[in-house]
């Protein structure tokens, strides 16, 4: 079973960028699928981007132009780029596999504020 470890949160400024990491214990090349969810506090974990092997991406059009999903199934890595962040973006964010199911990592906190 593929655990996931995320990295990379902390505070930051209302415009500033973050990479979040997450580093895979074993290979990612079999997980067609993988994304990153967030959760704030009093809400509902939602997914925000997802990449396939092929590189197909997707986004919640609450971040779409400012993250960027992507993989390097080398070094069996999921990167979340985000740019321009703002409050709202404060939240934990998950790394996640799909393997008939969701499973996810135990999250990094991101928190936007002035």
């Amino acid at each position: 079973q593929v655990q996931l470890v995320e990295s990379g949160g902390g505070l930051v400024q209302p415009g500033e960028s973050l990479r979040l990491s997450c580093a895979a214990s074993g290979s990612i090349f079999r997980i067609n699928v993988m994304g990153w969810f967030r959760q704030a506090p009093g809400k509902q974990r939602e997914l925000i981007a997802s990449v396939t092997n092929g590189g197909n991406t997707v986004y919640a059009d609450s971040v779409k132009g400012r993250f960027t999903i992507s993989r390097d199934n080398f070094k069996n890595t999921l990167y979340l780029q985000m740019n321009s962040l703002k409050p709202e973006d404060t939240a934990v964010y998950y790394c996640a596999k799909f393997t008939r199911v969701w499973s996810w990592g135990q999250g990094t906190q991101v928190t936007v504020s002035s």
